[in-house]
């Protein structure tokens, strides 16, 4: 399974949710890669720490090889770096990323990256993919490789405004591109349960018939805590109340 983790607006928790998802999967003994396109690379930090400065294949790699004509290609493999914990992978970020956006673009790459974990499929059982916070080439391409979509949704005025575009693109993706893709659900982050305005924007996007998922994710200082020590909530705090949030979501998503 292909899972593409997308919002064009920042700061509405993708990285979070991809990197403890993923942990949850490899934690239940699935093998399991994260595959990060956003080039601030929070994903692969969050994996990765220290080691992630030091990674010798990344996506930048990935995507330069395919510009740059190889008589012997490299295996999909070559870009996964192993992370800490057990079953848990990466394809890391690279600033390259941005620099090479325009010449994949022009020599029309779009479809590589679904070529790529394609050969892939025997190797992992889950595979969830960061998204930079804008629908560019990396996008497009991770909605054209995936087959479900979680869009994560932080309760903010400003999100429900860009939440009807960002339908729209999928939509259009899915005719284009990629007619299986299916949008699992709206994924309410970062909740106020004690506030009334989540409340209120929840309930409209429900009565409007979008597809709400069932699970809230409290907003939690935890979460930046495990963003400091580079450990997922499964790994950090496996009892903590955000941590059993991220597993009925994953529940949830899984049926």
């Amino acid at each position: 399974m292909r899972r593409v983790i997308f919002n064009q607006k920042g700061g509405v928790g993708k990285s979070s949710i991809t990197v403890n998802l993923a942990a949850i999967s490899a934690s239940l003994g699935r093998d399991t890669l994260v595959v990060d396109l956003d080039s601030q690379g929070n994903a692969s930090q969050y994996l990765l720490g220290d080691d992630y400065a030091t990674t010798e294949y990344d996506l930048g790699s990935f995507f330069g090889d395919i510009l740059s004509f190889r008589l012997l290609p490299r295996d999909p493999e070559d870009y996964v770096t192993p992370t800490v914990f057990e079953g848990l992978s990466v394809m890391a970020s690279s600033p390259e990323l941005a620099e090479l956006q325009g010449k994949l673009e022009a020599r029309h790459k779009i479809y590589k990256l679904r070529d790529m974990l394609k050969r892939l499929e025997d190797r992992y059982d889950d595979v969830y993919i960061d998204t930079p916070p804008a629908f560019n080439f990396y996008t497009l391409a991770a909605l054209i490789a995936a087959d479900t979509c979680l869009i994560p949704f932080d309760c903010d005025d400003f999100s429900r405004r860009a939440l009807y575009s960002l339908m729209e693109n999928v939509e259009e993706t899915r005719g284009d591109h990629n007619p299986d893709l299916e949008v699992e659900g709206i994924v309410i982050n970062q909740f106020m349960s004690r506030a009334n305005l989540p409340h209120r924007l929840v309930g409209e996007l429900i009565d409007e018939g979008l597809p709400v998922l069932g699970t809230r994710l409290s907003a939690s200082v935890k979460m930046r805590e495990s963003h400091e020590q580079c450990l997922p909530l499964i790994h950090l705090a496996p009892r903590h109340k955000l941590t059993d949030e991220f597993l009925a979501l994953y529940d949830e998503i899984h049926g």
